[in-house]
């Protein structure tokens, strides 16, 4: 049996490289290699050189070899976005003026590929894939995809780097055989999991077969990071080391991958929805951390905000419920204890607040509890129609006054009674400002949120005017355009191409949208069961807005179901 240990992208980060010789023959390799990309984002590519050579690295030849040894002008990583391509320059640029002539020179005597026959096992080291030197070998793409680069080879095994995000898959060939494909990661820099270790792989090679195990290299990334900065480099590159995170070259990687990271754009592609017709009411600032990306969670693209509906059956049958409550409505109540464990997770991942609805919230019996429980560790908007504020209810109601952090959301959709009970039913808009007055007459935070139909568009100045005079002013009255999903048979089409996530949980699972939570008429937005935990819910609503962003490189509208 022979074992070889694999690394990739060095990244003129000398501490990486001397560790991972020393790993590796500890581990009991019997042959080191490296599969090219030895500058980039470091600062010392000449201290490579005679590591490669002293250790007995044998090598092949990657794009940026391939580009400083025949004087190239750009690193040939195969990047396409322009933020990409500006961080990718100023790594070629300073790694090409700190390589010397003679190391350059050798560069040009190494191959792109190489294959042999290693005790038996046909082995393929290749750069990118076997298509092309600079070809980005991801994890995620298609069977097809992986099919296509393991019928140009045909090995039994194929190393290769590249992308910098290791990862190992047996894919069928069509002669009946299968290939180990190893992407052995790199040594420069993280594997984007919050991680300041990199990574090398262990290949074993022998008469039955051959496997592969990744394996995590801890080194001096301190030293690395240091480095990078003494050399006047981005600090964007000293801080991915330190980090575990890529703060540069973020949008060649695909959605499934790059929404296991920290950052997901550049600040550069964040739009400016301030003269949007659906729009934020008070967009989140992009942050001045230094940094040239951001995470897609806590932007304004996927704000903070967890939505959780405590059920679905409700007091009123409104002619437009874009999730279809009604008093015969399937009730899919939350219930506390699962309520409680939701506001746990929301507080561990990183929301700042969480919006209470329904079906009619208050018709949960433990609705106050969970009021409470969630107003001790994050802001709180209750949504209700207000309408149940008698008896029980009003003394449990009593319960919350003096919760700074608790906010009741009440919807009105005119000034007077016609417009707002011809879609919620005779009585209900006396019925909601009789609510309105009990919970302002308990020094209750209110707000109020009207929506737009076709037959009220002149009521929205006469409320306001009626709200203010209540206390209610400002950012705690807006108005929100009907939605055509529910019951509703007109108004905004919005879905997941062209609407921003809100994580929403209900009984039924994750959705991305509290508009469209209703799991018998907007199946589309469902992002998963109640079983996936909620930072796989976040996650895959990342990978989503990704997905549908790269497809048509398009922005979407921001709907606000809150005010």
């Amino acid at each position: 049996m022979t074992r070889l240990a694999v690394c990739g992208g060095t990244y003129s980060n000398p501490y990486a490289l001397r560790a991972f010789v020393e790993q590796a023959r500890a581990l009991g390799a019997d042959r080191l290699v490296c599969l090219g990309d030895f500058g980039a984002y470091g600062a010392e590519p000449e201290a490579i050189w005679p590591l490669l050579l002293s250790s007995g690295i044998e090598c092949i030849a990657g794009n940026y070899e391939v580009a400083i040894g025949s004087g190239q002008e750009d690193c040939g990583c195969g990047y396409t976005d322009d933020a990409d391509n500006a961080f990718a320059a100023i790594a070629y640029d300073y790694t090409f003026a700190h390589t010397s002539p003679a190391f350059a020179a050798w560069m040009r005597t190494l191959p792109t590929e190489r294959r042999e026959d290693i005790d038996g096992v046909d082995v393929h080291l290749v750069h990118g894939s076997t298509l092309a030197v600079n070809d980005f070998w991801w994890e995620s793409l298609s069977d097809e995809q992986h099919r296509l680069r393991v019928e140009a080879s045909g090995a039994d095994v194929i190393c290769c780097t590249h992308s910098g995000l290791p990862w190992t898959r047996r894919v069928p060939r069509r002669d009946g055989g299968e290939t180990l494909v190893v992407n052995v990661g790199v040594l420069g820099r993280p594997a984007n999991d919050g991680g300041q270790h990199v990574w090398f792989a262990l290949v074993d090679l022998g008469p039955e077969g051959a496997s592969a195990q990744l394996v995590p290299l801890h080194y001096d990334w301190q030293a690395q990071a240091a480095s990078i900065r003494a050399a006047g480099l981005p600090e964007a590159f000293a801080e991915t080391v330190e980090s575990g995170h890529w703060t540069t070259c973020l949008e060649v990687v695909p959605p499934a991958e790059r929404s296991r990271g920290r950052y997901q754009l550049y600040k550069s592609a964040v739009p400016d929805f301030s003269a949007a017709p659906v729009t934020w009411a008070d967009a989140p600032p992009v942050p001045d951390d230094g940094l040239p990306v951001l995470p897609l969670f806590g932007s304004l693209l996927f704000p903070p905000r967890l939505w959780a509906y405590t059920n679905f059956h409700c007091n009123l049958a409104c002619d437009y419920c874009s999730v279809a409550s009604s008093p015969r409505a399937r009730r899919r109540s939350l219930g506390l204890p699962r309520f409680r464990a939701l506001v746990d997770d929301a507080v561990a991942e990183g929301f700042t607040e969480v919006y209470v609805t329904g079906g009619e919230p208050f018709l949960e019996p433990d609705l106050v509890d969970m009021l409470l429980y969630a107003t001790e560790r994050l802001d709180v908007v209750c949504l209700t129609n207000g309408m149940l504020y008698q008896g029980y209810r009003r003394t449990q109601l009593e319960r919350l006054s003096g919760r700074s952090r608790l906010t009741l959301q009440t919807s009105l959709d005119g000034a007077a009674a016609a417009t707002h009970d011809a879609h919620r039913g005779r009585g209900s808009w006396a019925k909601a400002m009789a609510g309105l007055e009990t919970a302002l007459g308990l020094g209750l935070p209110v707000r109020v949120g009207m929506t737009e139909t076709a037959d009220n568009g002149d009521q929205v100045e006469p409320l306001r005017e009626l709200l203010a005079a209540k206390g209610i002013r400002g950012r705690d009255f807006a108005v929100r355009p009907l939605v055509h999903r529910g019951h509703s048979d007109g108004g905004v089409a919005i879905g997941a191409e062209n609407t921003v996530p809100e994580l929403t949980a209900t009984a039924d699972g994750w959705h991305w949208h509290p508009a469209g939570a209703d799991l018998a008429t907007s199946p589309d937005m469902l992002l998963g069961g109640p079983e996936i935990p909620m930072a796989e819910a976040k996650r895959r609503a990342v990978e989503i807005f990704l997905r549908l962003r790269q497809g048509d490189g398009s922005l979407p509208l921001v709907y606000n179901c809150a005010v």
